[in-house]
This record gives structure tokens, C-alpha cells and sequence, in this order.
């Protein structure tokens, strides 16, 4: 009590009024920074020059250059503005790693680390006369590498290299995306010069929302001080996000590839867990075992998780999101675990297997199990260019619906069931069967629903076939045999001219594959 008493005591009125200080600058106030220009003279002295090594262009950037051209085309003589979007603040002055829009990356080419706050613009030119005779020039502006002889190289711990490494220059960028480049200075000229409403002959703006608030800042004062209706622009605003998301719904060469990487990649982290199951089962926190497993083979050979892990042992596993993962892993019950290892390009693969704890099904969850895969079979058997994407839920339904009337669960028929009206066997299979795979684990989710859910298949598209059957421990509406039992398969499909490829047949399926599997991992 003195203490404080006399700390009190000791203020003077010449003493700083801390309470003045803007809240802005109090994260700071954990160290004691420097700010002499002794320091900082000092600080800016005798270091070596940064190395700018040449750069080969990414076997990306033809690919992206295409997807580029193909907005050009759809969007001529409108400038085109595509934010990477910025850091995010995990915790107080703590940020994510960084993770571009989706719709950035697959413009550019670019993944991981690149580059926060940047943006993509398509400036419109004389048709044909414009990048690989599109009708556009695309400029990337971004942060450029600040020099080891200015205060942002030490003082700012978001850009500075001092901090987080080092980071590309204009020139090396351009190199490895094909894409002119320009400072991020010189971004508020670019987006607004010109704009205005059309009809007066204005430069229209469409932008990418939902990515970059201060962006969209920028686009939504120059569209007011031009007298551009802002009702109308968010419609248009939002074609082009539908655009964006429809030019993901076939994947091209490159982008299968990487979508094989991330797979095999994910198939080696399921390894890793059927080699930590004997540690995971019996811990009380058994789950999270399994997750760390995966997410040290994700970090080890791709950039991150794709999505959050999904380790969900007994009940849990009829939790369809269950992503807690703080569970325990019992002998005799089974795992079901979904997971999918993000690469370097941000593509993600997404791959859910059930096992058996110990190793062996028991008599009713192989049943269960079966009944799970006869239904991803038989929506993978009917697989082709041509056919409806909702044609793989209704073939999957139908089996399911089937067995669950064989079983006596089903209080209607199956044509009942299966019918608008019906639906009962949704109370045990109630998501979709398949979602398009790609930059986004629920990828091309902006496009129209004519193209997607009432879209015909087209080689080069690429999606899951995720059946499954969840009977929850409390669910009266079943025998008690099977209560606690949620089994969910599935796999990466791709589209091939002919039928289709499952991307993750390396990783057992079967029953007896997977006991069989499991015993050979851990001998």
C-alpha cells in the first residue's frame, strides 16, 4: 500500500500525461523503443547489400496468364480490381500467417506469403493490343523490399526484413508472374483516374468486395465523388465475384497437378495417424494426438492444413464439424477423420477415412461402413462429362436410403423417402454428397447454381464424393447397436474425358484394406 501511496505521491505536473498517448501506439508500450537518430544512424549503417538474385517465371504464370485473358474478355473496357487482401490480426499485434483471396492467387499464380495489401488491376485497353493480346494490361501492385538503409528494414515488425525476412522485389515479381509491377504508392492513381459512370465516359470499376476494406474504400469514395450509383456497382461487384468463382469450376493442367501434391501429400498424413493411434487411444485427450500428427506432415510437406482437422473419435464423429478435437480415442471405437494438406499454391485436398481404433471393425460398424462405400461407389460409377453434379448426391441417397429401409430404420418407403415431400433418411445423411475442390476446400461456392448444382459435368472439374451415415448416441429413432457409430468416406474426384478419376485411390477404402493397412503401419 505505501508503495503505490507513494508512486502516486510523486507525480508532478511536469510528469506526461500517459492517458494522452493514442491508443494506436499503446501496443508498444511492452518494449522500449529506441528513437535517438544516434540509433537510428547507427541502424542504418554497415550492412551488407540484400542479395536480388534472378528469378525464373513460376510454372504458373502461363496458366494464370490464360485465366487472366479470359476475364479480359468477359470484362472489356472495364478496369478490374482484385485485392490479395491484408494481414489479420490473430491477437492483438499478433497476425495469421498470411493467406491471399483465393480469386488473387488464381489470377496471378502466386501462393504463400504473397503479398499482403497487394492488388491485382486490369487496366482497359484497345481491343487486342493489350497483355498477350487480350484486352487488358494487368499491373501487380504490392510492398516492394524496403532497403537496409531506411527505417522501415528495422523499425516495422509487419514489413521490415529486420522482422520477417526478406521479400520480393518489383523486378523479381514481375520476372516470376509475368505481370508488370508497380509500387503499392502508386495504387490510388491507378484505381481512380478516369472513373466515372459510362455514360459520360467514365472508366466503370468492378471489384473484387469482401477481400480488402481499405480497397473498397478507395473504389466506393471515387465511385460517390464521381456520381456512379452504388447500388448499381455492388451488382456489378458481385457478377464479378460469380465470374471469378465460376473461371475456378475447370481446373487446368497445373492446377491438377498441384491438386495430386496436396493428395499425396495428405495420404502420408494419414499414415502418420494409424502409426499414433496405439498413443492416441486411451488419452483423455486422444484426439488432439491425431491432429498434431497431421498437422506436422501438412507443415512438413505443403503449407498448411487445408482446413481445420476433423479428428472425431466415437460420438463425435456424428458431429459433422466437429473440429474441437479435445476427446478421448477408446479401444473399439471408431475415428473418423477428415483432413486435407494445403501446398504452396494454396491448392488443398480434402480426404475423410473412418477407422477402427484397434484396428478390427466390429460386425455392425463393417455394416455401416459398407453400406457408406456402396453408396460413394456407386455415385463414382455414374461419373462422366455430361451428367448433372446433382445426380452423384441423388445416386449416393438412393443406396443409402435402400439400406436404411433393409434395416428397418426408415419409417417410410424408399421412393417415400427419397421424395421432395420425404426426406426421412436425411435425418442420418444430412449434408451434400460432393463439393468442387480447388483453392478453397468448398471451392467455386460463388457460382451460380446452374453451373454448379445444375451443372453438367466437364473434364478437367474436380470435387468430392463424401457419403456417410451418422447414428448419434442419443438418436431413440435407432437400436442401440447402433448408436455412436458415424462413418463418412471420401475422396477427390477428377473429371476425365471419358469418366473419372478418383485422385485419392492410393488411400485403402474397404474394410479389409483398411485393417489390413493399419496392421502393416503399425508393426
Amino acid at each position: 500500500m505505501m508503495d503505490a501511496m507513494s508512486d502516486a505521491q510523486s507525480q508532478t505536473p511536469e510528469t506526461p500525461d500517459h492517458d494522452t498517448q493514442p491508443i494506436e501506439d499503446r501496443v508498444n508500450n511492452r518494449s522500449q523503443k529506441p528513437t535517438s537518430e544516434a540509433f537510428k544512424e547507427f541502424m542504418g549503417s554497415n550492412w551488407a547489400p540484400a542479395e536480388t538474385p534472378l528469378v525464373m517465371p513460376d510454372t504458373s504464370a502461363p496458366f494464370a496468364a490464360k485465366r487472366r485473358a479470359a476475364l479480359s474478355e468477359k470484362y472489356r473496357g472495364e478496369r478490374i480490381v482484385v485485392p490479395a487482401g491484408p494481414l489479420k490480426v490473430r491477437s492483438n499485434d499478433t497476425d495469421y500467417r498470411f493467406r491471399a483471396h483465393s480469386a488473387f492467387a488464381h489470377l496471378t499464380g502466386l501462393g504463400v506469403d504473397h503479398e499482403p495489401d497487394a492488388v491485382l488491376v486490369l487496366e482497359p485497353v484497345d481491343p487486342g493490343t493489350g497483355d498477350h493480346g487480350s484486352d487488358h494490361e494487368a499491373t501487380l501492385y504490392f510492398r516492394p523490399l524496403a532497403g537496409r538503409d531506411s527505417e522501415e528494414f528495422y523499425s516495422n515488425a509487419r514489413t521490415g526484413e529486420f522482422w520477417i525476412g526478406a521479400r520480393p522485389t518489383l523486378g523479381q515479381m514481375q520476372s516470376r508472374t509475368g505481370i508488370r509491377t508497380s509500387d503499392l504508392s502508386g495504387l490510388e492513381v491507378a484505381v481512380t483516374k478516369n472513373a466515372g459512370a459510362v455514360e459520360i465516359g467514365g472508366v466503370r470499376i468492378r471489384l473484387l468486395r469482401g477481400s480488402d476494406l481499405d480497397v473498397e474504400a478507395l473504389v466506393d469514395t471515387s465511385r460517390i465523388n464521381t456520381g456512379v450509383d452504388l447500388e448499381v456497382s455492388d451488382g456489378l461487384d458481385a457478377e464479378l465475384a460469380e465470374f471469378l468463382s465460376e473461371l475456378r469450376l475447370v481446373k487446368d493442367g497445373w492446377e491438377i497437378e498441384e491438386l495430386r501434391g496436396s493428395v499425396a501429400a495428405t495420404i502420408s498424413g494419414f499414415e502418420d495417424i494409424v502409426k499414433v493411434l496405439p498413443a492416441a487411444a486411451g488419452h483423455e485427450r486422444g484426439e488432439r494426438i491425431v491432429e498434431g500428427a497431421f498437422f506436422s506432415r501438412a507443415r512438413l510437406e505443403g503449407n498448411d492444413l487445408g482446413y481445420d482437422t476433423i479428428a472425431a473419435s466415437g460420438n463425435n464423429a456424428t458431429v459433422l464439424h466437429w473440429i474441437r478435437n479435445n476427446g478421448a480415442v477408446r479401444d473399439g471405437d471408431l475415428i473418423l477423420v477428415d483432413a486435407g494438406v494445403e501446398a504452396d499454391s494454396l491448392y488443398t485436398a480434402d480426404i475423410t477415412r473412418t477407422l477402427p481404433v484397434n484396428g478390427t471393425f466390429t460386425d455392425v460398424q463393417r455394416k455401416v461402413y459398407q453400406a457408406v462405400l456402396d453408396a460413394a461407389d456407386a455415385a463414382f460409377e455414374i461419373v462422366r462429362p455430361g451428367i448433372r453434379f446433382r445426380q452423384i448426391h441423388e445416386t449416393a441417397m438412393r443406396v443409402l436410403a435402400e439400406r436404411l429401409y433393409e434395416w428397418g430404420l426408415l419409417p417410410v418407403t424408399v421412393e417415400e423417402a427419397l421424395s421432395p415431400e420425404g426426406q426421412q433418411h436425411r435425418r442420418w445423411m444430412p449434408h451434400g454428397t460432393s463439393h468442387h475442390l480447388g483453392l478453397d476446400v468448398h471451392d467455386c461456392a460463388q457460382a451460380k447454381r446452374e453451373l454448379y448444382l445444375d451443372g453438367e459435368l466437364k473434364p478437367g472439374m474436380v470435387f468430392t464424393i463424401e457419403p456417410g451415415l451418422y447414428f448419434k448416441a442419443e438418436d431413440l429413432a435407432v437400436p442401440e447397436e447402433y448408436r455412436g457409430i458415424g462413418i463418412r468416406i471420401e475422396d477427390d474426384i477428377r473429371v476425365t474425358d471419358e469418366g473419372a478419376e478418383n485422385l485419392s485411390a492410393a488411400l485403402p477404402r474397404t474394410p479389409e484394406a483398411i485393417e489390413s493397412w493399419m496392421a502393416d503401419l503399425q508393426r
